[in-house]
C-alpha cells in the first residue's frame, strides 16, 4: 500500500479536487491512503474565528464561520455535491467559553479537516471508486497538550491497524492530516502543518510501500522560489539531510516526519500536484549522497532573547538548565543558540507563548530581546556565498562552520 498526502494548496477549489482524482486513478486498484489537509487558506480563517471569540467579537467570528461554509458550499455545488444531503455541515461553532484557548483551537480548527475529507471522500465515490472516510480524531489518540499534541503509537496503531485489515475494505481510504483525539472524545491537533506528520505515521503503522506528498513546487528545492527567483532541484536526499533541513525552517516538510518512516525505512517523495508523473524528489538512505549544492533556508518571524544573570554568575554553570526548562515549559522552538561567559542568547519562533516566558525569564535573568529578525541558514557556504549573503544586510547574530553558516538578520 502507498500513503498519499495532498496540503490545502493543492484541494483549495473544485479543480484541485478533481486533480486529486487523477492522481489517485493513476494508482489504479493499490491500497492507497489519502491523507487531506484542509482546503486553501480554510485554517487561517478558522483562526480568526478563535481571535474573535476570544476577544468576544461574536459577530465577527459568526461572519467569519458563515464564510468558510459558504466557501465549501460553492466547492461541493461545482462538484455536483449536495450540501445538507450529501454532506451534512455543522452550523454551529464547536467554541466552549469555560475552556481554554487553546483547547478552544483544537476544537474549532479541526473543522477545516473534517469539511475537506468528507467533500473529497463523497466525491470520490461519486466518480466510481472504492472509497472509505476515515474519522481520524477517533483512530490516532494523543494526549490533551492542545495545538500539540503527543501522539500514543501503540494504541493508535492497534486501531489503524485493525481497520485497514478489515475484510472487504475499499482500496482507498480518505482521512484527515493535522488532528488526532483523546481517551475522552475532544478533538486535538499536532501543531501547524502536522499533516505531514500524520501521513508518516499511517506509513509506519502500516508499513507503506511509500509516503508521497504532493505541493505545489517540483519536490524539494535548494531555496524558496517566493525569495530567491534562482532555484534548483534536489532529486535525492538522505533522512539526516531532511531533518536538518526542516529544522532549519524548511517549509516543504514538517519537521517530525521523517522519524516514522526512517525507522522502517519507506521513502518520501515530494511531487508536483500540477505535474504528477514528474519525478520529484526522493528521501530515503539507501544509495543516497550528500547534497552536493547550496541550500539557502529562511525560518521568518523570529526573536532574539539574551539573559544574563542578576548576579553575574556564570551562565552556562548555573542557569543552563533552568532556563531551557523555562523554554520548554512555554513551548518555545529554539533556532539558534550562542553563549559567552555571562550571557546565553537564543533564537526562538515568535509565537503567543513569548510574552509568558520572557516574564518567567526575568524572575531570573536580565532580559533582553530584539524582535522583526529572520534566520537564514545556508548549507553548502563558501565565503564567496556568505559574502554575497550578508552583503546590504544588518547583521545581529552570525554562526560559522565549514559547511554551514546561520544569519540572524533584520527584517527590511
Amino acid at each position: 500500500m502507498k500513503v498519499y498526502k495532498f496540503g490545502g494548496a493543492s484541494v483549495k477549489d473544485a479543480a484541485g479536487v478533481r486533480n486529486l482524482e487523477k492522481i489517485v486513478r493513476l494508482e489504479g486498484a493499490q491500497d492507497l491512503m489519502v491523507v487531506v489537509s484542509a482546503m486553501g487558506k480554510t485554517t487561517n480563517a478558522l483562526e480568526r474565528v478563535i481571535e474573535y471569540l476570544a476577544n468576544d467579537e461574536e459577530e465577527k467570528a459568526l461572519a467569519q464561520w458563515v464564510d468558510i461554509i459558504d466557501f465549501h458550499v460553492a466547492i461541493m455545488k461545482e462538484l455536483g455535491l449536495q450540501p445538507g444531503s450529501d454532506i451534512r455541515l455543522q452550523g454551529e461553532i464547536p467554541y466552549d467559553p469555560t475552556k481554554s484557548y487553546d483547547q478552544n483551537y483544537d476544537q474549532v480548527v479541526s473543522m477545516g479537516e473534517l469539511l475537506s475529507t468528507q467533500i473529497i471522500a463523497v466525491y470520490l465515490l461519486k466518480q466510481g471508486l472504492s472509497v472509505e472516510w476515515w474519522n481520524m480524531p477517533k483512530l490516532l489518540r494523543t494526549d490533551d497538550t492542545w495545538r500539540e499534541a503527543h501522539v500514543d503509537d501503540e494504541t493508535s496503531a492497534a486501531t489503524i491497524q485493525a481497520g485497514w485489515s478489515r475484510p472487504q475494505r475499499p482500496n482507498i481510504v480518505v482521512t484527515q492530516g493535522f488532528i488526532g483525539g483523546t481517551a475522552d472524545g475532544q478533538r486535538t491537533t499536532l501543531g501547524r502543518e502536522g499533516s505531514d506528520y500524520t501521513a508518516a505515521l499511517l506509513g509506519n503503522y502500516l508499513d507503506a510501500e511509500s509516503v508521497t506528498i504532493w505541493k505545489d513546487v517540483p519536490g524539494i528545492l535548494n531555496a524558496d522560489p517566493r525569495i530567491e527567483p534562482n532555484t534548483r532541484l534536489i532529486p535525492s536526499l538522505r533522512y539526516q539531510d531532511a531533518v536538518e533541513l526542516a529544522y532549519s525552517g524548511a517549509q516543504v516538510i514538517h519537521p517530525k516526519t521523517i522519524k516514522p518512516l526512517e525507522n522502517k525505512h519507506i521513502p518520501l517523495f515530494v511531487k508536483p500536484f500540477g505535474d504528477p508523473t514528474a519525478a520529484g524528489s526522493c528521501i530515503a538512505e539507501d544509495g543516497v549522497g550528500p547534497i552536493n549544492i547550496p541550500v539557502y533556508i529562511w525560518r521568518k518571524n523570529q526573536i532574539l532573547i539574551t539573559m544574563r544573570p542578576k548576579d553575574f554568575a556564570f551562565v552556562l554553570e548555573e542557569s543552563l538548565s533552568e532556563i531551557f526548562d523555562i523554554i520548554h515549559r512555554h513551548r518555545l522552538k529554539v533556532s539558534l543558540i550562542q553563549s559567552s561567559a555571562v550571557t546565553i542568547s537564543v533564537c526562538v519562533d515568535n509565537t503567543r507563548f513569548v510574552p509568558d516566558a520572557l516574564q518567567a525569564l526575568r524572575q531570573h535573568f536580565k532580559v533582553n530581546y530584539n524582535d522583526h529578525l529572520s534566520l537564514l541558514t545556508i548549507r553548502g557556504t563558501t565565503p564567496e556565498i556568505l559574502e554575497q549573503a550578508k552583503d546590504g544586510r544588518t547583521i545581529m547574530l552570525s554562526q560559522t562552520t565549514r559547511r554551514t553558516a546561520r544569519l540572524l538578520v533584520t527584517d527590511n
